[in-house]
């Protein structure tokens, strides 16, 4: 997973055919649960582009998004967000899974 380094990356990132955001922060302890599992989840959905951002660089990025809690997953697809993973309870791989198989079908 790549990690969103400036705003200007961010932009070009979700501009593309399918970009799965992860925001997250090192002190999160879901975020450190999840992290494990990701790499076998962008095996699965090879046809989309996994990003994380780091909250606590992008303040701001979040609050346009509205991203109150995390981890958060967010979709974009030419520049729309067409999906959107947000729980206060911590998220489990199928719950992840089937978030990203619904999220291509948007």
């Amino acid at each position: 997973m790549n990690n969103i380094t400036s705003l200007e990356q961010y932009k070009q990132v979700i501009e593309g055919e399918g970009a799965v955001l992860m925001f997250s922060a090192g002190w999160c302890p879901d975020c450190t649960v999840i992290d494990p599992l990701l790499p076998a989840l962008e095996e699965t959905h090879n046809d989309l582009d996994f990003y994380k951002v780091n909250r606590d660089d992008f303040i701001e990025l979040c609050q346009e998004l509205n991203i109150f809690g995390i981890p958060s997953f967010l979709v974009f697809k030419k520049g729309k967000e067409v999906h959107r993973f947000v729980s206060k309870n911590r998220k489990t791989v199928e719950e992840i899974d089937a978030f990203l198989t619904e999220a291509k079908h948007r």
